[in-house]
């Protein structure tokens, strides 16, 4: 067994620019023409944040911090996008050119769901069919309830109260929120929903986050009839609005990084609805490369890698072992 175990850090993706916008939806939406005002609606969206996704500028700077903590001698790291250049496919393909006979694949998403991590394995599988390569890959599915990723939201959660002041800080409420999907998931068993609100509790308890001042709910629904996972976070504030909450604190634990669900979505169009309601809501910062997020996705890189790891350091043993007989020849 020889050369560094292949690294594969995966991110949804997002445009570049606004004219790279209709692509971009058109791979979301598996070549199904995206309507004109959904791409108007979106295209706001992304202009009010800047014009462009941050998304893939946040990866690299996390997949580098990454790689430098593993050491590139045990690890080559590298990038692939879900829906967006570089694309998980191409970079599957550069894998096997490059020699990665294993590797492990990690999504910068916390929670399994078929729909989502699942279908990142699933661009892993399609780009090994297109290399006609072997890479031996072990997949990270999920991470919802690693302790150093708790702490570091925890982390953000204390930091989030310390906005408002001492007085007020007693009647803030925590809503933590993810992604929401379909319904439908829940079906055939699907964790995420369950992972979801493991996360939120885990983490409300090592922030100290007492029950009755915290909640879940879900952001983001796509635009399709069918039901998706709620309470949606606007009706949710609706709600709390109406029990006389006036300070909310949003933690979007589904996602490990600053983009347009977040940038958009909560710091845009839910304090927005917040503030009609005469609600005032801040968001906690969120993790993208903090040192302790990135120790501890370190760590389940090297948990899923172990076998492999230790294989290696005793061909090391063996061939350091080997070298010292000769020497003495």
């Amino acid at each position: 067994m020889s050369g560094p175990i292949g690294l594969l850090v995966m991110a949804y993706g997002g445009p570049q620019s606004l004219d790279d916008l209709p692509g971009y939806l058109a791979d979301i939406r598996r070549g199904r023409p995206t309507p004109r005002a959904v791409l108007d609606e979106i295209a706001h969206n992304y202009r009010s944040i800047g014009g462009k996704s941050p998304l893939l500028e946040i990866t690299t700077r996390q997949a580098n911090a990454l790689a430098a903590r593993l050491g590139a001698t045990r690890f080559a790291c590298y990038i692939g996008m879900r829906h967006s250049a570089p694309w998980i496919e191409d970079a599957v393909v550069r894998m096997v050119n490059e020699g990665v006979t294993r590797a492990v694949s990690l999504v910068l998403a916390p929670h399994y769901s078929r729909m989502s991590v699942g279908a990142y394995q699933q661009r892993v599988a399609e780009g090994l069919d297109m290399a006609h390569g072997g890479i031996d890959f072990v997949h990270v599915a999920s991470y919802h309830d690693a302790p150093q990723v708790i702490d570091a939201l925890a982390t953000r959660v204390r930091a989030g109260l310390q906005l408002w002041s001492e007085a007020d800080r007693t009647s803030v409420h925590v809503v933590f929120s993810a992604h929401s999907l379909p319904v439908r998931i829940l079906a055939p068993g699907d964790p995420y929903d369950a992972q979801c609100r493991e996360t939120a509790r885990l983490v409300a308890a090592r922030a100290e986050v007492a029950d009755d001042r915290w909640s879940w709910s879900y952001q983001s629904a796509g635009r399709s009839p069918e039901p998706w996972l709620g309470p949606s976070l606007d009706a949710h504030l609706e709600a709390l609005a109406r029990q006389g909450v006036r300070h909310v604190l949003s933690v979007p634990v589904g996602f490990v990084a600053d983009h347009v669900e977040v940038l958009f979505d909560i710091d845009i169009q839910a304090r927005a609805r917040a503030r009609s309601l005469g609600v005032r809501l801040e968001r906690a910062a969120m993790l993208n490369d903090d040192p302790l997020f990135i120790e501890a996705l370190a760590e389940i890189v090297e948990t899923h890698a172990a076998g492999w790891l230790r294989r290696t350091e005793e061909e090391g043993a063996c061939a350091s072992q080997w070298s010292a007989a000769e020497s003495r020849g």
